[in-house]
C-alpha cells in the first residue's frame, strides 16, 4: 500500500506538509533552527525561509528565536506552534487510516474520497472547536 502525504493549504494559501512538520519537531527537538537544517539537510536559509512563511501563516507565532552568540540563541515552539504540529499529525493520522470512509481534516463532514489513485482531493478545513477531536 502506498503512503498518504498530506498538505494542510489554508486561504491565505500558505501549506504546511510533511517537510514543515519535520522541521517543526526537529527545531522543538534540538531548540536550533541550525540543527534542525543540518539534521534535515538543508541550509539555514531555507530552514528559515520555510519556518518565516509558517509564522506568516498564523496571527501568533509558532517559532520563536533568541539571537545567538556566546551566551545564547536558540529556537522554541510556542505553545500555539506546538498545537499546529499536534494538528497536523492528527489530520496526517486520519488520511492515513485504513478504514473507509474514516473522517479526515477537521472539517468533520469530509470523509475519505473514494478518487482514483494520483488525485488530489480538497477538502475544506475548518478550525477545530475546543472540545472536539
Amino acid at each position: 500500500m502506498a503512503g498518504v502525504r498530506v498538505s494542510v493549504v489554508f486561504d491565505s494559501g500558505a501549506r504546511i506538509g510533511p517537510g514543515k512538520a519535520r522541521l517543526l519537531q526537529s527545531i522543538h527537538d534540538s531548540g536550533s533552527i541550525s540543527a534542525a537544517a543540518r539534521d534535515m539537510g538543508m541550509s539555514y536559509k531555507r530552514a528559515w525561509l520555510l519556518l518565516d512563511s509558517i509564522n506568516q501563516a498564523f496571527t501568533e507565532p509558532v517559532v520563536t528565536t533568541a539571537p545567538g552568540g556566546a551566551g545564547g540563541g536558540g529556537a522554541t515552539l510556542t505553545a500555539f506552534g506546538l498545537e499546529v504540529l499536534e494538528r497536523y499529525r492528527r489530520i496526517a493520522d486520519r488520511a492515513a487510516s485504513p478504514r473507509r470512509g474514516a473522517t479526515i481534516g477537521c472539517d468533520s463532514s469530509a470523509t475519505a474520497p473514494q478518487a482514483p489513485p494520483n488525485q488530489a482531493h480538497h477538502a475544506p478545513c475548518r478550525p477545530e472547536t475546543p472540545g472536539q477531536s
